[in-house]
């Protein structure tokens, strides 16, 4: 075994790893990347499916984003942000506001407020706190509560786990948490409304409902309204909710509920950690063209929050960095004299990081590009069309795509939709098998994502679907012809 991986398997802790199963082989050591390429030590080469673990947009050692790392570190690495500014970060917070307030449409409410932080459960647990005490400053709740979806995942700090409801994650931490509400997520595949029979395709195309869900949104605002304690915050993944299992909203669903909050003067948080950084495409957007696109997921559907966290996508990648976008309003009640102590009293040692800064300002200039706008429309085709290979495969349940991302439902059977159990290992042993054919993904649960790099080519996203289609049939004990 090569010493660094002895040196790994002795030292090092893995996050959401079952241990005892890494320690048992010897794990990948990635030595370099490029493009969608990644190679270990060994030199073996394997395609970045899931743009490491849903952070790298425009593929590994990007000349433009590593020559703006260089020109910022011949001039400091980083200085703190506590009592001090600097260039990078005053010119990527205007870049912020500028790409968050796109259009005619969505000039209310303007978010023109950055709090920088380091990620994405930071960038959850400043919004929480914000939401939190600006319903008690502004006298609209004495005890701020919170509302988010069923099967919530926002981060591991300890009010980002407190807005999560994936019992595996959290259950664990209960007596640390504050108690949160959740309501019915429309998870069209396994919807107990939906009374349509499985289908070969995308099961939001062809769900018998009467959006029960949306009802079930208005029940839970109607409930807290009669408590006398309105929620401070409604809190969502826009489009689609990713640790959950990849669970996309149909059309229509998130503008309907988030009207059903603002109608109870709920403030709305968007985590678009994951969704932010045109992830999310823009198929259904009026604000898209050839040559642009809605950058945030929640624009896709005319919505604007009273906070925006972005993170993972924002420095392509490179660096963790996280942003907080709220409006002028909430700045407001932080305002006040020295002694009346109205300071928003959090922050972090790394907090707007000249070198972050310095990449994101590079990666949202690559992003805003023509070609790149273009590309990320070639790939969204691309990914759409290999992806209908896979519905031959009796073990694919449903396949879930919004934009330049997938997830792939495995089954027992498609025609009985019968969820493997954990125990099984479904998606792990998948998993497992595509990265013998040289590609990296991971699993959630028994759903397979595949997230590639914006540059990923068309014969690269081809293999990718391909590997996944094999090893599938590999897994279950299927022709592999």
């Amino acid at each position: 075994m090569n010493k660094l991986a002895q040196l790994d398997r002795q030292f090092v802790w893995h996050p959401f790893t079952q241990m005892r199963d890494w320690l048992q082989r010897e794990p990948i050591v990635i030595a370099e990347g490029r493009g969608a390429i990644l190679r270990d030590i060994h030199g073996r080469e394997y395609l970045d499916a899931n743009a490491s673990i849903w952070t790298n947009l425009h593929g590994h050692n990007h000349p433009q984003i590593n020559a703006a790392i260089r020109r910022q570190l011949a001039k400091i690495a980083h200085s703190s942000a506590l009592g001090l500014a600097n260039e990078p970060a005053s010119l990527l917070a205007a870049k912020l506001v500028k790409t968050a307030n796109p259009h005619s449409a969505l000039r209310v409410p303007r978010l023109n407020k950055v709090f920088f932080s380091d990620d994405g459960s930071t960038a959850l647990e400043v919004a929480l706190k914000l939401a939190y005490e600006f319903a008690r400053r502004a006298g609209r709740n004495k005890q701020p509560a919170f509302l988010s979806l069923e099967g919530a995942y926002h981060g591991d700090t300890v009010g980002a786990v407190a807005l999560g409801h994936i019992d595996l994650f959290h259950r664990s931490y209960s007596g640390l948490l504050f108690k949160t509400d959740k309501v019915m997520s429309p998870y069209c595949y396994r919807c107990p409304f939906n009374r349509a029979k499985p289908e070969r395709a995308d099961a939001r195309e062809y769900r018998k409902c009467h959006w029960e869900c949306i009802g079930k949104v208005e029940q839970n605002f109607s409930a807290q309204r009669k408590k006398g304690n309105s929620y401070a915050a409604f809190v969502f993944e826009p489009l689609i909710q990713g640790a959950a299992g990849m669970i996309p909203q149909p059309p229509g669903w998130l503008k309907r509920a988030t009207d059903i909050a603002r109608g109870h003067g709920t403030l709305l948080i968007a985590d678009e950690v994951m969704t932010g950084f045109g992830r999310t495409g823009g198929p259904n957007s009026g604000l898209r063209t050839p040559d642009s696109e809605p950058v945030f997921a929640s624009h896709q559907e005319g919505l604007q929050p009273d906070f925006l966290c972005l993170a993972k996508g924002l420095t392509g990648g490179y660096l963790p960095m996280a942003a907080t976008l709220t409006t002028q309003d909430i700045f407001n009640a932080f305002l006040g004299r020295y002694d009346e102590f109205k300071t928003f009293f959090h922050g972090h040692s790394y907090t707007a990081n000249q070198l972050g800064a310095s990449a994101a300002l590079a990666s949202l200039e690559i992003l805003q590009s023509p070609e790149s706008i273009r590309a990320r429309q070639g790939l969204e085709r691309n990914l759409q069309e290999e992806l209908q290979t896979l519905w031959t495969l009796p073990n694919v349940g449903d396949i879930r795509q919004v934009g330049l991302m997938a997830g792939i439902e495995l089954v027992k059977n498609w025609r009985t939709r019968e969820p493997f159990g954990l125990r099984e290992r479904a998606g792990i042993r998948v998993c497992e098998a595509m990265a013998r054919r040289g590609v990296l993904t991971r699993p959630i649960g028994s759903v397979i994502v595949l997230m590639p790099p914006y540059c990923a080519t068309r014969t690269q996203v081809r293999r990718m679907v391909a590997a996944l289609g094999d090893s599938v049939r590999t897994a279950f004990g299927q022709d592999t012809r």
